[in-house]
């Protein structure tokens, strides 16, 4: 939390405090229930976690779905190349909007073991979230997914060295993250390595 919003925070009545807090409690929620109704092939659960305009897409493009039937519609692809799968979810930021109570946005660290064209592998991902209050409860208006790595266990010492980490696909890719973020490249701008 920011200094910002650490005054902002203080600055609203307790009952809006208690809501915000409530209101986190659920965000988070519906970011667990989402790893289980993927994990569990829950197709209407996964459709519940969206607003009805909500989307879901990949950095990398290869996902791009909006509206929630054609959400679920993109998973049900997504599920054709997938064996089981243990989604889990670590840090989760989340931001409140100071002028819409009904919207929030959120960044959340996370990491999947899958089993992607009958082969076991393991991805490290980021979730950018916004977060709408939609039909009394908090459900995701939008979802975009990016990855640091995805790739066979046994590719994972030589790999984490290569801007080439994501290997879901027949060709590697580059990876979404950090090689992209700007303060990455301005870091090493600033501070070449020998």
């Amino acid at each position: 939390m920011n200094a910002n919003q650490s005054s902002r925070e203080k600055a609203l009545t307790l009952e809006q405090r208690i809501a915000r807090l409530e209101a986190r409690t659920e965000i988070r929620e519906l970011v667990a229930r989402y790893c289980f109704t993927v994990d569990e092939r829950d197709v209407e659960g996964i459709g519940q976690c969206f607003t009805r305009n909500g989307c879901f897409r990949s950095l990398d493009g290869v996902m791009n779905a909006t509206g929630r039937d054609v959400v679920v519609a993109q998973f049900h692809g997504r599920f054709a190349v997938l064996g089981p799968s243990n989604h889990f979810t670590h840090d989760h930021i989340i931001e409140f909007d100071e002028r819409d109570t009904a919207r929030a946005t959120g960044l959340v660290n996370s990491h999947a073991e899958v089993v992607r064209n009958d082969a076991p592998m393991l991805a490290s991902l980021r979730y950018h979230d916004e977060y709408r209050f939609e039909d009394g409860r908090w459900r995701f208006e939008a979802r975009t997914l990016s990855f640091f790595y995805y790739l066979r266990p046994a590719d994972y010492p030589q790999a984490m060295g290569d801007i080439l980490r994501n290997r879901a696909y027949e060709k590697p890719q580059s990876a979404d993250f950090p090689e992209s973020v700007p303060s990455w490249h301005r870091y090493y701008q600033e501070h070449p390595r020998p």
